[in-house]
C-alpha cells in the first residue's frame, strides 16, 4: 500500500509528511496554540483525517525529540487509528516534566506510522499449551 486518502480539516501544510527518506513515521502537526501544563495532558487537533484500507492501522507515536528534550509524550502510545475511522486524528499529549510546554500552531507533535496487520481468530480452549516462560510476568527475566 502506498496511497492513503487524506482529508485536510486545516489549510495545506498540515498533511502528514515524512521528514527524511526512510522514515517510518510521518509528522503530525498541531492546528492550535496551547500550553501543556506540567504534569497534565491535553487533546491536540492535527487537522487531518485519513481513510485506510482494511488490514491497515495508523499508529500515533511520540516524537523522540519532544520526549527527550521536554518530557512530552503521547499518553496512549501508540494511539490507534482504525481503518474504519474517518474523524480528525487527535493526539493526547502528556507533559511528564515539571515545566509548562508551549505548543504553537504548526508544531510537529507526533508521528503517524501506517502498518499492515493480521486479524486473529480467537478460539476458546480448556488449557493453553506449555512454554518455557509459563505464567511468569513483570520482572521475571531480571535486570542484567
Amino acid at each position: 500500500m502506498s496511497d492513503v486518502a487524506v482529508l485536510l480539516k486545516a489549510e495545506p501544510g498540515f498533511e502528514p509528511v515524512y521528514a527524511k527518506p526512510g522514515d517510518a513515521g510521518a509528522d503530525l502537526r498541531s492546528t492550535e496554540d496551547a500550553v501543556l501544563k506540567a504534569g497534565m495532558r491535553l487533546l491536540v487537533r492535527t487537522g487531518v483525517s485519513i481513510a485506510l484500507p482494511d488490514g491497515y492501522v495508523g499508529l500515533v507515536h511520540p516524537r523522540s525529540g519532544l520526549a527527550a528534550k521536554h518530557g512530552i509524550t503521547v499518553l496512549n502510545a501508540p494511539g490507534t487509528v482504525d481503518a474504519g475511522y474517518r474523524g480528525e486524528i487527535m493526539v493526547t499529549l502528556l507533559n511528564t516534566s515539571d515545566q509548562d510546554f508551549a505548543i504553537t500552531r504548526g508544531d510537529r507533535i507526533a508521528q503517524l506510522v501506517i502498518q499492515k496487520f493480521e486479524k486473529a481468530q480467537f478460539l476458546q480452549v480448556d488449557e493453553l499449551p506449555g512454554s518455557e516462560r509459563g505464567e511468569t510476568g513483570f520482572g521475571s527475566s531480571g535486570t542484567k
